[in-house]
């Protein structure tokens, strides 16, 4: 539908600019998986990366690329799910 596809490229633009971060590092990671995956995320998938974008650059940081992980299982699936996507 229509309005489904302009709510979904609104809410893609909006976390477009939430992707942008500090560091250069994490907005080549974060922004391309927007762009060519978070349309084919399912619902709660969708709501984990929106989870994930609430934490400091700092943390997301060493969860992606120091290797450090998060104790909630389903933000370790979204970082994993992230890499895999971007490889």
């Amino acid at each position: 539908m229509p309005s489904e596809d302009f709510s979904l490229q609104l809410e893609q633009r909006r976390l477009l600019w939430q992707c942008r971060r500090g560091m250069l590092e994490l907005d080549m990671l974060l922004q391309p998986f927007v762009r060519q995956h978070y349309a084919q995320l399912s619902t709660t998938q969708q709501q984990q990366f929106m989870a994930l974008l609430e934490y400091p650059d700092q943390t997301l940081q060493a969860w992606f690329f120091q290797e450090q992980l998060p104790e909630d299982k389903d933000l370790i699936a979204m970082i994993a799910k992230i890499k895999q996507c971007l490889v």
